[in-house]
């Protein structure tokens, strides 16, 4: 299978991006995707669903026979899309927009995934913010608040809130990043709640084991989502993954099959484990 390869045309997008503005369009795995029953009867909360790696995300979940809840911002259009790539899959997409830097929304996404489906088994808490600065003195601090907000802060609110939910079996999967071992400072907000996503992952991981909830996460490198214009300098967008082995970034459906092993029951002894998609670069 061939992918698209850098140099990319010039675009620049308002945040948080849209999928259809973007040149080339990325792949969700909406052909390529094949699911076995790996999830089925399942129920998985994905947070970021409306696009990039969560539309992937939830489109091989339901492929594999889960049913989702989809939480996003205030991306509708995009949401009703992935909604669509779930109903066709023949399972069930609830979709529950609002800001998840709000404790008390987080709690209400959980506690709408388990009254819509019975049950919650899985919980990704993929969603994100970051913002590029080229100098320290740069980032504001209302910035810096709200990458934690989103990034870390929200993963504990819904973590919380999920795992007194889950049953033996139960799996939580976040998205870390190359950035939590490589931190790119022109995103240091950003990097450095990857790195905290990972050392978040490992200590509940220890903590929730007793109970057969795993806890992995899944460290991305570069990933053509709508993030990538919407937050970068164009010429870091034209070149972006360049300067990676492959030659080139991801695309959102070369993550979904690292998501759905995590989910699997059968990885019943994958847990504090952090699975890099890094396209061939080293982690630290």
């Amino acid at each position: 299978m061939t992918h698209p390869n850098p140099p990319f045309p010039q675009q620049s997008q308002p945040i948080p991006g849209r999928t259809d503005q973007m040149q080339p369009r990325p792949d969700h795995g909406e052909e390529s995707y094949r699911g076995s029953g790996k999830l089925d009867g399942m129920a998985a909360l994905v947070t970021g669903g409306d696009s990039g790696i969560g539309r992937a995300v939830a489109l091989a979940y339901a492929r594999e026979g889960a049913d989702l809840l989809i939480s996003y911002l205030d991306e509708h259009d995009e949401a009703q899309e992935t909604q669509r790539l779930v109903e066709e899959a023949g399972k069930r997409a609830v979709l529950k927009p609002g800001d998840l830097q709000e404790a008390d929304h987080c709690r209400s996404l959980v506690q709408a995934a388990h009254e819509a489906f019975g049950r919650l088994d899985i919980l990704v808490n993929n969603a994100a913010h970051q913002m590029h600065f080229d100098t320290f003195e740069d980032i504001p601090d209302t910035e810096w608040e709200r990458t934690f907000r989103t990034n870390i802060h929200a993963m504990f609110y819904l973590s919380k809130a999920a795992a007194p939910l889950m049953k033996d079996g139960g799996a939580i999967i976040n998205t870390a990043s190359i950035n939590s071992d490589k931190p790119n400072p022109g995103l240091l907000a950003y990097a450095t709640t990857k790195g905290a996503i990972q050392n978040f992952t490992v200590g509940l991981a220890q903590m929730l084991a007793p109970r057969g909830i795993r806890v992995n996460c899944v460290a991305p490198g570069p990933v053509w989502t709508p993030l990538i214009p919407a937050t970068l300098p164009e010429e870091s967008v034209q070149h972006f993954g360049e300067n990676y082995p492959i030659g080139r970034p991801a695309q959102p459906a070369e993550l979904a099959t690292a998501f759905v092993m995590l989910a699997d029951p059968l990885s019943s002894y994958t847990a504090g484990a952090t699975v890099a998609v890094v396209g061939g670069q080293a982690m630290m």
